[in-house]
């Protein structure tokens, strides 16, 4: 089966884990035998012949840079300048796999429906370009206003204006706090140009100011249940209704953390935590049980978000294994229309009616 998955940091590990994507992961592997710059070196799960494997032919591909104060202890950049210049060379690496034919970017309806039937028309997936639609973030490498709309003449069609932690746009994970007037005018100049919000990573407060004042088209990449695994991370019941009221779609990730309670990053184990592929139809469920139907959530994987094969479901070899999901799902009892909704549906219906 196609699938579509919403949230990729295929870039970030190109130029900042010095990734080959070109190569199976197994090859990528290899050569981090004895590497700890990164704790999830050797560890690797997505590569661009490994998403060919899956039929995963369409995903929504990131940019990523965070803007650091002083006082910030997260990694990140010293000026937003400095994170708009990490992205562009990230936008650079999409570029130069558009000229290999590894990649290709949807931007519109007329692409999208171009690269579908490319990737339904029977023939081998092999040397099928992996179709991509770029998503920033976080918002701190915007420096002004003025560099929305740039971002937009590139391809930029989704901004999730916080990643971790405070931003300049709005706060994120682990903050709490309101966007406030700058963010308020990124949002309205988001919507001036018809690009999605990402709800991904807006804490509480933001996120319901988000909703307040953007009258655009919303999803959320990769987001699992708070009511599953109580963290600010996750959505909270009411956080979902909100969404679904929106006709929002969500994606279900694949990090270990977000997937079961009480996991220790860098100390907990997959196994030890019985953190399987199952437990995410867990959080699936739940969205469609509150949303009465299965229209609202999708694949929102983020297996190369930082992490690898030590913070993803045991049971899951490489990104390739996300057909499995059609197993499990209908071993739920869910029929063949709801797991193709689940699989690709809902995010290409999302996208058709946002582009029209």
């Amino acid at each position: 089966m196609f699938i579509f998955d919403a949230h990729l940091d295929l870039s970030m590990n190109a130029m900042e884990w010095n990734r080959d994507l070109k190569l199976p992961v197994a090859t990528i592997n290899e050569r981090e035998k004895g590497l700890t710059d990164k704790r999830d070196r050797g560890n690797a799960v997505v590569s661009l012949p490994e998403l060919r494997k899956g039929n995963i032919g369409l995903v929504v591909a990131t940019q990523i840079a965070r803007y650091v104060s002083p006082e910030n202890p997260l990694p990140g950049w010293h000026s937003p300048e400095q994170a708009w210049a990490q992205t562009q060379g990230q936008l650079a690496w999409y570029k130069t796999m558009e000229a290999a034919g590894e990649m290709v970017q949807v931007y519109d309806k007329l692409s999208l429906e171009k690269h579908l039937q490319l990737w339904n028309n029977g023939i081998d997936n092999i040397k099928k370009p992996i179709g991509y639609i770029l998503s920033l973030e976080g918002a701190d490498s915007i420096i002004d206003l003025s560099y929305v709309e740039k971002a937009y003449s590139y391809g930029l069609r989704a901004i999730g204006p916080a990643h971790y932690g405070p931003g300049r746009y709005a706060q994120g994970t682990d903050a709490t706090g309101f966007m406030g007037a700058a963010g308020q005018d990124l949002l309205k100049e988001m919507e001036r140009l018809n690009i999605i919000l990402d709800a991904t990573h807006l804490c509480d407060d933001s996120f319901w100011e988000a909703l307040d004042h953007f009258n655009g088209r919303v999803w959320a990449s990769h987001n699992n249940c708070r009511s599953l695994v109580n963290h600010n991370r996750q959505f909270s019941d009411d956080q979902i209704r909100a969404l679904i009221e929106r006709d929002a779609v969500i994606g279900g990730v694949l990090d270990a953390w977000m997937m079961v309670p009480d996991w220790i990053r860098g100390v907990s184990e997959p196994v030890s935590m019985q953190c399987k592929m199952e437990v995410l139809v867990d959080h699936i469920d739940h969205i469609c049980q509150l949303a009465g139907n299965c229209l609202h959530v999708g694949m929102g994987s983020d297996l190369d978000g930082g992490y690898g094969k030590e913070q993803a479901p045991y049971d899951l070899n490489s990104i390739a294994d996300l057909q499995i999901f059609i197993t499990l799902l209908k071993k739920r009892g869910y029929g063949q229309l709801e797991i193709e909704n689940i699989m690709h549906g809902n995010w290409i219906r999302f996208l058709r009616e946002t582009w029209k």
